[in-house]
């Protein structure tokens, strides 16, 4: 019984970093795929993976460190780079085109990696992987989520959004 008690005390209550995270502008990471538009510039104009580094490469000026920046920071790069030597006055917009993805594990129907969609709960989540399983916790989950280079583990309820690059645990009920 000791130990099975010693397992829970790893586990606590999300701390407020945790959900301060949602509110804050979207960082990208390695997996995100952007659209990047030059106005008027179709060799350049593309989606963009970032890759496990954390760079785009993009035509004519090579890599361009995306880890960690907002799509703002990344149009401001891209334009200072095509600036020096390229194009005088460059339009360029990015958009998110598809994030990175969510993992879900526990007691759920078919754990695995799902598509995070804007706007997605835990609830969601666990409905993408199948649902509860018989056995699950139905109350909360505890989420997973890297913020500032620290990876941080909370309880939450499954009414909480999740992040792109979340992992998702539904625990098995005791009774």
């Amino acid at each position: 019984m000791s130990m099975a008690l010693g397992g829970c005390a790893s586990y606590r209550p999300a701390p407020a970093a945790f959900h301060e995270a949602i509110n804050k502008p979207y960082l990208l990471d390695a997996g995100d795929r952007i659209r990047l538009t030059v106005f008027e510039q179709e060799g350049i104009t593309n989606t963009y993976s970032v890759d496990q580094a954390g760079y785009i490469s993009v035509p004519l000026i090579g890599s361009v460190p995306a880890r960690g920046k907002t799509i703002q920071q990344i149009e401001a790069a891209v334009a200072a780079k095509l600036r020096k030597g390229y194009l005088r006055d460059p339009d360029v917009a990015v958009e998110i085109d598809r994030y990175r993805p969510i993992f879900v594990m526990g007691e759920v129907g078919a754990a695995g990696q799902y598509s995070y969609v804007p706007g997605m709960t835990a609830q969601k989540a666990i409905a993408a992987a199948g649902g509860f399983s018989a056995r699950a916790n139905q109350a909360d989950v505890d989420i997973t989520r890297q913020l500032n280079g620290e990876i941080l583990t909370g309880r939450v309820t499954i009414s909480d959004p999740v992040l792109p690059g979340d992992t998702v645990y539904v625990r098995e009920r005791f009774f």
